[in-house]
């Protein structure tokens, strides 16, 4: 078979997602609603029952019932039989790949997935990683196990890699326009995972000169992304110490050209979390070590963001104390309890932070979040959420709004249960001046990140 018989496909091609977690299963819906024959494989047997019965465990906008419709018309079938794989024309491998607590992969999840791929492809199809992963890994680790199989990259199969570069909340939109950088083995499977991608979403390709080149992209935006924001919070601390608003001079700075755009500081806040920002600089790190190169960047960002949410536990007593009020007295109100807005994802919230610091300092913490699990969230934070803004609120000598989600943005504060003198807390909702005036006139005391 030459190098140029993958994919083998004359029409539309046949897909397989293998792993269906938060990208896995942006992905499947995606292509399903796009008419391609999608297979969606995953391990986790209640995920698949879950799917199969029509109930999604993610919090996306349109993403349940992409995935409900797909699977209604037969475009999308989920299973947990890696068999399935053999029917595709073109394989998706979107398994986790978490770091180890010193920023290293910890590829056991890859590895596992790939080992059971190896079992089961045929000569004629395209693999391509999407999960982000230290530059190296499709060559060095990908590549061997696939070629356990007896077939050979390059000539019975084709290798790429197309990093996922999606936000939480926007994903969906992002998958059907943001371009795609792909890296691949060779000419033809780079040349295969462009035409698959164009055929598939009709988004803008950018071809890569190696594997690697597209590896490294992904790792940059978010390295890129958390040394910003880590700018942005200690900017914040700066700001506080003049009794400047910080949003007024973010926004001032960012009025100038610079290279191809605007400086474009973003927004301080409790924190960085989620699955991505707070692993992939400590991956880029990792990797350089490997190298003999100590990056700097990388780790400075993440241990300023990463003490984000102590910082803020330490304006909420702050506050309190400016109030005349006894932490060991006192009711903080925790209004969000994800890792950003709008999305009920825990992974690595600050938020978590956040809460353990005040109860190490003797507060009395509710908490309410109306998009995350609450078992989860009771686990995470060792403070069962309550069924209503208005409980939680009840008595609080605080409210720290954390993360604003849609159903929070319409809170009348002024209507809630609160003790006299209440702090408002804005760890991430960026109220404007005039509703920061109406909390004052209300009687509540406001402080922010930097604010």
């Amino acid at each position: 078979m030459g190098p140029s018989a993958f994919p083998v496909v004359t029409g539309d091609p046949t897909v397989a997602v293998i792993g269906l977690g938060y990208v896995g299963s942006c992905v499947a819906a995606v292509l399903g609603s796009q008419g391609l024959d999608t297979i969606g494989v995953d391990t986790d047997v209640t995920l698949i029952d879950e799917l199969n019965r029509g109930h999604c465990r993610f919090q996306e906008e349109e993403l349940a019932g992409l995935l409900a419709k797909g699977m209604e018309v037969g475009a999308l079938k989920v299973t947990t039989e890696l068999s399935a794989v053999s029917a595709a024309d073109v394989v998706l491998i979107a398994v986790g790949t978490p770091v180890r607590a010193d920023g290293s992969l910890a590829e056991e999840q890859l590895r596992s997935a790939c080992e059971g791929i190896a079992g089961v492809i045929r000569p004629g199809q395209l693999l391509v990683l999407k999960s982000t992963v230290p530059p190296g890994t499709t060559r060095d680790l990908v590549l061997p196990i696939l070629e356990r199989s007896g077939l050979r990259a390059g000539e019975d199969f084709g290798l790429a890699f197309t990093p996922e570069r999606l936000a939480e909340g926007t994903a969906l939109k992002e998958l059907r326009t943001f371009p795609i950088a792909i890296g691949g083995l060779d000419a033809p499977s780079l040349a295969g995972a462009t035409d698959f991608w164009q055929r598939a979403l009709g988004v803008p390709t950018i071809p890569m000169e190696s594997l690697e080149a597209a590896e490294i992209v992904k790792l940059a935006d978010n390295w890129w992304i958390d040394l910003n924001i880590a700018l942005a919070n200690e900017l914040a601390k700066f700001c506080a110490l003049y009794d400047v608003d910080v949003l007024d001079v973010i926004a001032a700075a960012n009025t100038i050209p610079k290279g191809r755009g605007n400086v474009n500081i973003l927004l301080p806040s409790v924190g960085v979390g989620g699955s991505c920002l707070t692993k992939d600089p400590l991956m880029v790190w990792q990797s350089a070590l490997r190298r003999g190169l100590d990056i700097r960047t990388a780790p400075v960002g993440r241990e300023v963001n990463a003490a984000m949410p102590g910082y803020t536990a330490q304006v909420i007593l702050d506050g309190l104390a400016a109030a005349g009020k006894d932490p060991a007295d006192a009711t903080v109100a925790v209004l969000g309890l994800a890792f950003k807005n709008n999305t009920g994802d825990l992974r690595a919230t600050p938020v978590q932070g956040a809460v353990e610091a005040l109860r190490a300092a003797g507060v009395r913490v509710r908490t309410h979040d109306p998009l995350v699990d609450a078992d989860h969230a009771e686990r995470l934070t060792g403070v069962r959420p309550t069924g209503s803004v208005q409980e939680a609120c009840e008595g609080a000598d605080a409210i720290a709004v954390l993360a604003l989600h849609r159903e929070f943005e319409d809170v009348d504060f002024g209507a809630l249960p609160v003790a006299d003198s209440c702090l408002v807390v804005d760890g991430r909702a960026y109220y404007p001046k005039a509703k920061i005036a109406e909390l004052r006139a209300q009687g509540f005391v406001y402080r922010g990140i930097g604010r």
